[in-house]
């Protein structure tokens, strides 16, 4: 496949509504390619859901051991569930095989994180009945449709009658 058509963008993810209700429904959330270095956003997403989401969470990493206190597992198929969300911290050329161990788990949503774009991926996933996200983070996302972006210094225009906490 040439260059340009794999860099093209022409899929169409989910709107807004779909991504929240995805978010509403998910119960377990595997971080594939999760990092135990806090300068990795993989590390950062991982902070953030486990302190402001009910989600169970589990970290993918063939090397760590453990992240944020907690095992991590070398492939999605080594986790005592199948994940209702893989949100994906890794490389283009690694999302295929993303995909088919996703497929092979029975997971419901593949998340691409921010910058990562893959047409041929989403297309994959699709036809396998999974719900595709891409170049989306998945705690700016969470954040955004429960009113914490504010906490992180952006403007979402949400209006309310609650009053703000300040320091």
């Amino acid at each position: 496949m040439s260059a340009d058509l794999e860099t093209a963008r022409t899929w169409e993810g989910p709107s807004a509504p779909e991504r929240l209700s995805l978010l509403r429904n998910a119960k377990s959330v595997a971080i594939v390619g999760a990092s135990d270095k806090p300068s990795r956003a993989s590390y950062f997403v991982a902070t953030y859901l486990q302190s402001s989401s009910p989600y169970r969470l589990y970290f993918v990493n063939p090397v760590a051991k453990e992240i944020l206190g907690q095992p991590v597992y070398a492939s999605l198929a080594d986790l005592p569930e199948v994940p209702d969300i893989v949100d994906v911290f890794r490389k283009h050329d690694d999302l295929p095989g993303v995909l088919e161990e996703a497929k092979a788990v029975g997971a419901k949503t593949l998340w691409l994180q921010l910058g990562s774009w893959h047409e041929g991926v989403a297309r994959d996933a699709e036809e396998a009945g999974l719900n595709v996200v891409m170049d989306r983070c998945i705690k700016i996302e969470h954040a955004r449709f429960h009113g914490g972006l504010n906490l992180a210094g952006f403007n979402t225009g949400v209006i309310s009658s609650k009053r703000q906490v300040t320091a």
